[in-house]
């Protein structure tokens, strides 16, 4: 078995792709890009992200613009205007995040209804073990 390309393997460059890739951040920034279908400034999709910080954005975007995902563009205007687009490779990443997202939204209800059940059997504690005799 081939193992220089194998993304389970400590160290392989596709490892570091799908580490990228699984961050929440970096899901939903690709997401909203790629709904929006071309550029986006800052602050809107900031805005459309509630909930992240400026931050935090900021670290996204510059890590996607460092990977090619994502294209900023700056405008000599006053004040100046910055806008991001996915690249074509991360046109085709952002595909990924449409796959997730529909996954989620059918799946959402259901694995809420597994979290109550399982989070009310830790406070309800362990069942008495049936049929054992000491």
């Amino acid at each position: 078995m081939d193992t220089t390309n194998d993304p389970y393997r400590a160290g392989c460059p596709s490892r570091l792709v799908i580490e990228m890739l699984a961050d929440k951040w970096t899901l939903l920034v690709l997401g909203v890009l790629r709904l929006n279908g071309g550029p986006l400034r800052f602050n809107e999709l900031r805005r459309r992200l509630g909930g992240i910080t400026q931050k935090m954005l900021t670290q996204t975007l510059r890590g996607l613009e460092r990977d090619g995902l994502v294209r900023r563009t700056v405008y000599a205007e006053v004040p100046a205007r910055v806008d991001y687009e996915l690249t074509e490779i991360g046109l085709r990443a952002g595909e990924l995040t449409k796959v997730i997202a529909d996954w989620a939204s059918t799946h959402a209800a259901a694995i809420t209804d597994a979290r109550a059940n399982f989070d009310g059997q830790l406070v309800a504690g362990p069942s008495p073990l049936a049929g054992l005799s000491g």
